[in-house]
């Protein structure tokens, strides 16, 4: 039997342990996860179901795990698979020889936060001349885009979406565009709805004002050109579009590689060429990068490439096909339920659906999802939009489609029965006066226990017990997210921030 305290805190242990017993370990632990496979996932984690090609991926990456990707020199073998991996996915979406971008360039990252975060660097760093750039993103864009704007220091002007179409305005997007606007962004599909936003009109009032536009088709923008070729009206959002000048698309997404890799690209070698940097004032080497990491293992880029060698084109096909029924048959089966209704009618690879007058609680309703072993990703509301409940829906899901309904309106039975969560009085009370600046670290202990969040908290478990998984969190948590729910989104970022603070903490395990 393993040691918890060796487990939970004992990672250096005094003089190591059997590769075996550290394996199992890890095995154990991770018995305590989400399902990776299986089809019941929606979120976070893609899985095409193909026999073999975790197999083949795993033995990829160990061939290059030690290869670093700081000195090309020294390692071709990697820069020359960026390189296939960059071409495959400027010629999918796009570009390359015989197109109307035929100068497609591009860089391969860990995933597409560093790809947003480095198209914005690139449109901030070819403008040294403003002092104060801004960019200008829907309401919409992926949270990455402020996550850039925080780290690079870059104004963001957001722009509302419609609450009917769940896209944002191209006319309101060109008000906002200003003379310090270095970047527009758009979505090709959007993360929460799974809509693509109206691209080339996007494109085109960043083209006339002189501004770069970025298409973040990081979700699933690897899917929407095979959905085009099976008859699907996907417009135009890639570099057939004039105005855009970059696209981010992450590979671990649905070209199904494993985490992490996402490729950025620019229509040409003169846009991307800001994005690098180099210092070479210091004894040492010289600095030159093209991405925030400068060391870089070669194991998931060598998986990648091993991935996209194997299924092919018409591989990539064959699972779009299959992803798109399961998608249909998935928003069949929430049609098929009173009280839920389609936020947003399927466009690409995302279904997600909310609550009528008189429907089910959301956030109890994915506890009774979770309950019967599927995991879903609830959302908050959000100005003027409602609560929503998004599914990820990758070409694993086809043969669990039928299963899915049925479920789904026990779900919904069980929740009208438990009925909706109401926050204690007093919760409420303090969420509606509360502000960001006066959540003191008393009222955050106070708050998580009261939710079952960390040590000691009712439904929390201590981290021990017969087997991983148990934690500082509770088994349903629609008490949490209500909360969330009622909080404005400064309050809700604040909480989190604490929330997650108190369970990231250092378990030292024993000295012996």
């Amino acid at each position: 039997m393993i040691d918890e305290s060796r487990v939970a805190g004992g990672a250096l242990s005094p003089d190591g342990v059997a590769a075996d017993v550290a394996l199992a370990e890890v095995r154990r632990l991770r018995a305590g996860d989400r399902p990776t496979h299986g089809g019941r996932l929606f979120a976070y984690v893609y899985d095409p179901a193909v026999p073999g090609l975790d197999e083949l991926a795993a033995a990829a990456h160990r061939e290059s795990a030690h290869v670093n990707g700081l000195d090309p020199t020294a390692f071709p073998s990697l820069l020359a698979m960026e390189n296939a991996l960059v071409g495959a996915a400027g010629r999918v979406l796009g570009g390359g020889p015989g197109t109307t971008a035929p100068d497609v360039v591009g860089s391969v990252t860990s995933g597409g936060t560093e790809s947003l975060i480095l198209a914005v660097k690139a449109a901030r760093d070819a403008h040294p001349e403003i002092a104060a750039p801004r960019i200008v993103v829907p309401s919409s864009a992926h949270a990455a885009f402020a996550k850039a704007a925080h780290y690079l220091r870059v104004a963001l002007d957001v722009v509302p979406v419609s609450v009917d179409t769940l896209r944002p305005d191209p006319a309101a997007l060109a008000a906002a565009i200003r003379p310090e606007t270095v970047l527009v962004a758009c979505s090709a599909p959007s993360y929460a709805h799974g809509v693509v936003d109206p691209v080339a009109e996007i494109a085109a009032v960043a083209a006339d004002a002189g501004v770069r536009c970025h298409v973040d088709a990081c979700f699933g923008g690897w899917t929407l050109p095979y959905l085009r070729r099976l008859g699907e009206p996907v417009p135009a959002f890639d570099f057939s579009v004039p105005g855009v000048t970059s696209i981010s698309v992450d590979l671990h997404k649905y070209a199904y590689a494993p985490k992490g890799v996402s490729v950025l690209l620019h229509r040409d070698a003169a846009l991307r060429a800001p994005q690098y940097f180099a210092y070479a004032d210091w004894p040492g080497y010289t600095m030159i990068n093209p991405v925030i990491a400068s060391t870089r293992s070669g194991g998931p880029i060598a998986a990648a490439y091993a991935t996209l060698r194997h299924l092919g084109d018409a591989g990539y096909l064959r699972l779009a096909a299959v992803t798109r029924d399961a998608v249909a048959g998935l928003a069949d089966a929430v049609r098929a339920v009173d009280g839920l209704r389609l936020l947003a009618e399927p466009e690409s690879t995302v279904v997600c659906f909310t609550a009528t007058e008189g429907g089910p609680d959301l956030f109890v309703l994915v506890d009774e999802l979770t309950a019967r072993g599927w995991h879903t990703q609830p959302q908050l509301s959000y100005a003027g939009l409602p609560a929503s409940v998004h599914l990820t829906v990758t070409a694993s899901v086809a043969p669990r489609v039928a299963e899915f309904g049925p479920d789904l309106a026990a779900a919904v039975e069980a929740a009208h029965a438990a009925g909706p969560v109401r926050l204690p009085a007093e919760l409420a009370a303090l969420v509606g006066a509360l502000t960001p600046e006066a959540l003191t670290p008393d009222l955050v202990v106070g708050l998580a226990a009261g939710l079952g969040l960390g040590d000691g908290g009712p439904g929390a478990g201590d981290g021990g017990g017969d087997g991983p998984g148990a934690g500082p969190l509770p088994e349903r948590m629609a008490l949490v997210n209500t909360l969330l729910d009622a909080a404005p989104p400064a309050l809700r970022e604040r909480l989190l921030v604490e929330f997650v603070g108190l369970l990231q903490r250092p378990t030292w395990g024993s000295e012996d």
